[in-house]
This record gives structure tokens, C-alpha cells and sequence, in this order.
């Protein structure tokens, strides 16, 4: 009997200890998870560590494709082996299914140590430059916040983008920057209410000679709950040729003191051919105390030539370019130590209306009210790639926020949208989602409950 009875007292002791049983709600956390990547100074973290993007964008079939790599497990089983020999440390993700899981796929990237930074839209929801404050609205803040609540919980969830390449050429698409920034303030805020990690927030701009400091200095302007939380531009300057004669020294001396982390969304020149040269400026002193890395375009080979692997169903043909950026990749690795990075972040002053610039405000538009309540309840299930769309749902009347609007306001109430959690880490989504539970206390009390009963059966 005394045997049954200090058995039951240790069955007691890991029941009290132990996870919650695994229901379809919620499965066993099976992974270590990664160390989580957070923004300070004008850098990316893991841990105490520096981290820099070395990585690739992946968009099987294109933006045509109208699909999602990470909700398709053959597919990324089939990619991941291939990233894994790369010896990349991160993919940029530009469409996913809000309405689907992602567990499988964020969980075998997070085994080979791969981050992933996600476009928070997609064709349906999105900013559209000719109507933004029309496509501005409560349905398409649905989606995205429904987007962050599905990959939140992911270790290796690096960072959302707001938006990619809204703001292009042509002077009138400035105009559409007040969204796109109110969007990334909606997105931070949300993230903040409803108790998450702070996964940073900022936006993939066009590389416009014209525009770019200016909507680089408005991403980084005004008070601290509207700006972003980096910033990053797609690069296609370095054709085959070296720091100098691409303009990239130039577009460093522009970028020191910026304040945010910075980093290339996409580069990869193809027109004299590619041996991503990149790799080796973007990895030395001449960049990183400004630049955090880059993500090259792309990995599929599509009809615009960039990939560096070709697809024929369940095969993956490397290219010479998979080659040359793997040779890069291992030839130039991420430096040790702080690099010349900067401890502390600060904004800039905004930029000023001009011919090139058309934004004449500093103010952003007021959140639709409707997305309000998300912040307390969630975003609720995600419309997916096949919802009917939201670009025509709003009003080309917005008013104007308050500076200081996107504040977080309270703490979630409820149970989050996300159903899953077979997370890579103890942040699975859950009620109130305010982080990894303590269970130092429920462990002592458990043994102590332990050592009572023994004491009582030895007397």
C-alpha cells in the first residue's frame, strides 16, 4: 500500500507539474523552440546575439499562384530540405491562408533553424494604391490581424510586413503612405492589446531614387505607437558589379543614424548574371553597422527568371544561382559581436510635401471602429485567399487619428481566434495570451505536496 500511495504522490506531482492534457485544441508542444528575434537599436536579436537575415524569398508559382507554402506539407518538406542545404536562415512568406494550419511546416523550419517573415496580405486584402482609403477598412484589418494571430505563436515568426511596395514611382502612390503606416501602427497595437510577443512590425518598400529617404524617414516619424518597428526596401542596384558602383556606399552614408533596423527584402540583380557579390558587402563593416542583411529574390524559378530552383512536382532542380548564393552564403558568414550597431532606436523628423512627396499631413487615419473591437475579442477565423475581399468595403471619408492613438489600451479578454498551439514555443495562443506561464510555483508546491505524503506513510 505504501508503494501504490508514493507512486500516486509522484503521478500527483506530474500532474501538477506537467502540460495540459493535449486535446484538438490543444497538442503537445514537441520542439525546443528557437531563441525568439526582437528589435533594439538599429538591429535584430536573437538572444544576446546579433542577427543578421541571410535568407530567400519563397513564393511557389509566383504571385499568380494564389496559394500558401506553409499550409501545404508536402511542399515545404520538399523546399525545407533545400533551405537546409542552402544555409539560409530565413524565408520571406508574401501570401499565406489565415483559415488554415501552419503547424507542420513553421515547426519543421523552426527543427533546421529558419525564421520566417510574413506579408500580413495578400491580393484580395490589401492597400490598394489607387483607392487607399477605400481598401483601408475593418474587413481588411480582419484579415490581417487574423494573419498575426495564426503565426504569432511561432518561435520563429521573425517579423510582419505591412504592406510591399504600396508606394511605387508614381508621385500619387505617396499618397497612399498615411495607410499603409496606420496600418503598421493597427498591427503593433493589436499585437500589444492582445498580449503577444512583440514579433516586429514594418514595411517592403519599392527602391525608388525619388521617394525612398522620404518614405523611409515617414515609417520612422512621429510619436513612438506610429512608427515601425524597421524598416526594409527591395534592392536591385548591384548588378553583378561591387559596393561602389552600385550606389550601395551612397545608400549607407543616407541610412547611418536612421534609428530602425534596416534590411534588404529583396536583392538579386539577374541582368550581367549573378554571383551575389552582395553576400560578402552586405556581411562586412563596410554595412553592418547600418544593414541587418538581405533575403534574395527568389526561389522558384519563374517567368521572371530570378529562381534559383526549379519545380516539377515533388522535385526541386537546383540552378547555378542555388549554387553561387550557397558558395556566398558559406564564404561570407554573419560576423560576431554588436558589429557597429547602434543601442538605441530614435524617430526622425518627418518629410515635407514636395513633387515627389505628395503626403501634406502627419496625422494618420482614425482605425475604422468596427476593428476596435478586435483588439479585446480577436480577430476571429481568418476569410483565407478565397474571401470575397475587402478592397471595396470602406469609405473615402476617413477622419484623422489622434498622434497617439495606436497606445495599447488594455489587455485581452477571451479566448484567442487561433486554435491550434502546437507552437515551437511555450507562447502558445490561449486565453488572455500574456506569455509563457510561470510554473515555478506549481512545481515547488508539487513537491512539497510529494514530501508530505512520504513523511505521513514513513511515520
Amino acid at each position: 500500500m505504501k508503494t501504490f500511495a508514493i507512486v500516486s504522490a509522484l503521478a500527483a506531482v506530474g500532474l501538477v507539474s506537467a502540460s495540459p492534457t493535449p486535446t484538438e485544441q490543444q497538442k503537445p508542444n514537441k520542439r525546443a523552440s528557437l531563441p525568439t528575434v526582437t528589435a533594439s537599436g538599429n538591429a535584430f536579436w536573437a538572444g544576446k546575439d546579433r542577427f543578421y537575415v541571410r535568407g530567400i524569398d519563397y513564393q511557389p508559382g509566383g504571385s499568380s499562384g494564389n496559394s500558401d507554402p506553409l499550409a501545404d506539407e508536402t511542399v515545404c518538406k520538399r523546399d525545407i530540405a533545400e533551405f537546409k542545404k542552402l544555409g539560409v536562415n530565413t524565408i520571406r512568406v508574401y501570401m499565406t491562408d489565415n483559415s488554415k494550419n501552419h503547424d507542420t511546416c513553421m515547426n519543421l523550419l523552426a527543427d533546421d533553424g529558419i525564421y520566417v517573415i510574413l506579408d500580413a496580405n495578400n491580393p484580395k486584402y490589401s492597400i490598394n494604391r489607387f483607392s487607399p482609403a477605400k481598401s483601408y477598412n475593418a474587413d481588411y484589418l480582419q484579415s490581417v490581424f487574423a494573419t498575426i494571430d495564426e503565426f504569432i505563436k511561432y518561435d520563429n515568426t521573425l517579423a510582419f510586413f505591412s504592406g510591399n511596395e504600396v508606394i511605387n514611382d508614381m508621385p500619387n502612390s505617396t499618397l497612399s503612405a498615411r495607410y499603409v503606416k496606420a496600418t503598421t501602427r493597427d498591427m503593433r497595437q493589436y499585437i500589444a492589446n492582445r498580449g503577444y510577443r512583440q514579433v516586429p512590425v514594418g514595411y517592403s518598400a519599392a527602391d525608388v531614387e525619388q521617394n525612398r529617404m522620404q518614405l523611409a524617414q515617414y515609417m520612422n516619424c512621429g510619436t513612438d505607437d506610429e512608427r515601425s518597428d524597421f524598416f526594409a526596401f527591395n534592392d536591385y542596384s548591384w548588378c553583378n558589379t561591387d559596393f561602389k558602383t552600385s550606389g550601395w556606399d551612397v545608400k549607407v552614408k543616407n541610412f547611418t543614424d536612421y534609428g530602425l533596423p534596416i534590411f534588404l527584402s529583396e536583392y538579386g540583380c539577374i541582368d550581367n548574371g549573378r554571383d551575389f557579390g552582395e553576400v560578402q558587402a552586405l556581411m562586412s563593416s563596410d554595412m553592418t553597422g547600418v544593414y541587418s542583411g538581405g533575403l534574395v529574390y527568389e526561389y522558384t524559378y519563374e517567368e521572371n527568371h530570378f529562381g534559383i530552383v526549379q519545380i516539377s512536382g515533388d522535385t526541386a532542380k537546383e540552378m547555378d544561382g542555388f549554387t553561387k548564393y550557397q558558395s556566398a552564403l558559406s564564404k561570407y558568414p554573419a560576423p560576431t559581436g554588436a558589429a557597429g550597431a547602434a543601442s538605441t532606436t530614435h524617430s526622425v523628423a518627418c518629410p515635407t510635401k514636395d513633387s515627389n512627396w505628395l503626403v501634406d499631413s502627419t496625422l494618420l487615419p482614425e482605425m475604422p471602429s468596427k476593428a476596435k473591437d478586435y483588439m479585446k475579442n480577436g480577430a476571429g477565423t481568418g476569410p483565407g485567399l478565397d474571401g470575397p475581399g475587402s478592397q471595396d468595403s470602406g469609405s473615402d471619408d476617413i477622419p484623422d487619428a489622434t498622434p497617439g492613438s495606436g497606445v495599447a489600451t488594455g489587455t485581452p479578454t477571451g479566448t484567442s481566434s487561433s486554435s491550434s498551439t502546437a507552437s515551437a514555443s511555450d507562447n502558445a495562443a490561449g486565453p488572455s495570451f500574456n506569455g509563457p506561464m510561470n510554473k515555478g510555483p506549481f512545481v515547488v508546491t508539487g513537491v512539497a505536496v510529494l514530501f508530505s505524503l512520504i513523511g505521513t506513510l514513513l511515520l
